[in-house]
């Protein structure tokens, strides 16, 4: 069946949409330290752009603490200049050698801060989930009119369509659930 391929290419735009908000929900701060809170920030050095990541070691020694060791000592105080204009609004300690970025505590006011971003981020991911089912629906019903499915290939695959997309909404929201309880978890 020539619809398979669509609703299978369909699955894998939807999985990486997923994976992307999981991604994202990670780089947002909860309390605890992580190096993905980190990792992607941009960190002008050597004449360019770069990720943190690709110019450090980040480990977690600690609950609340987040260590930075640069493969090469004259990039900390770039490390520490890019941390700081992050929107993460940490303060990082910079010893000359590594980067330690203490977690303080959230207060209650930038909980409901963090808890509004990460219900619009879910908004988003579920806005792209919808528009890979329309773009999908689209293709099948000009399959139709061309001939290549049958009107009943047609309400299969579109029932198939909707009970995907009806999966990776609730996967949405069960990410964004599990996000709020670590947002207000304290």
């Amino acid at each position: 069946m020539p619809y398979r391929i669509i609703i299978s290419k369909a699955k894998d735009k939807m999985n990486h949409s997923i994976e992307h908000l999981h991604h994202e929900f990670n780089g947002i701060r909860t309390g605890k330290a992580s190096p993905t809170l980190v990792e992607d920030i941009r960190v002008e050095a050597y004449g360019s752009n770069m990720p943190l990541k690709e110019m450090a070691g980040i480990s977690t020694p600690e609950s609340r603490l987040i260590l930075i060791q640069p493969w090469d000592q004259n990039t900390v105080p770039a490390i520490v200049k890019a941390i700081q204009s992050s929107s993460l609004g940490i303060t990082p300690v910079d010893d000359g050698r590594v980067v330690r970025v203490p977690i303080p505590e959230l207060d209650e006011e930038r909980r409901k801060e963090l808890d509004k971003h990460v219900k619009h981020m879910a908004e988003e991911a579920r806005v792209v989930i919808r528009n890979i089912r329309r773009e999908k629906n689209e293709k099948l019903k000009n399959m139709k009119k061309n001939g290549e499915l049958t009107e009943d290939d047609l309400r299969d695959s579109e029932k198939q369509m909707q009970k995907l997309t009806d999966d990776f909404i609730n996967k949405i929201g069960e990410a964004l659930k599990h996000k709020e309880e670590e947002i207000f978890t304290i």
